[in-house]
């Protein structure tokens, strides 16, 4: 008998055992970084729903910032943000601006 867990795939595309990608850093390879204009969110939170990274930090139904350890810089979050308040930053230009190695916030 093999004692690896076997992959089956449920109904739906449903992952009945996810992954472990919260123990892993995979922020590393992104291009761009979602940056937000804190004074014209209005905390719908519709960031958070989309976010295929569940890298959208929220606090008490409030966006409070990315999580750019697990963030892959996909750009979804602004896309559907109703607002227009997240930008997508190239990171090496962040870098440049702010003097830092891209992951402070």
């Amino acid at each position: 008998m093999n004692p690896q867990k076997k992959f089956i795939a449920a109904p739906g595309g449903i992952i009945p055992n996810p992954g472990n990608t919260a123990d892993r850093q995979t922020g590393d390879w992104r291009v761009e970084r979602p940056v937000i204009d804190m004074e014209r969110c209005t905390h719908c939170m519709i960031c958070w729903i989309y976010c295929p990274d569940s890298a959208i930090v929220a606090k008490e139904g409030r966006f409070i910032e990315f999580d750019l350890v697990h963030c892959k810089g996909c750009g979804i979050c602004a896309e559907e943000c109703p607002p227009n308040c997240i930008d997508m930053i190239e990171e090496l230009t962040f870098q440049n601006i702010n003097g830092t190695s891209g992951d402070e916030q």
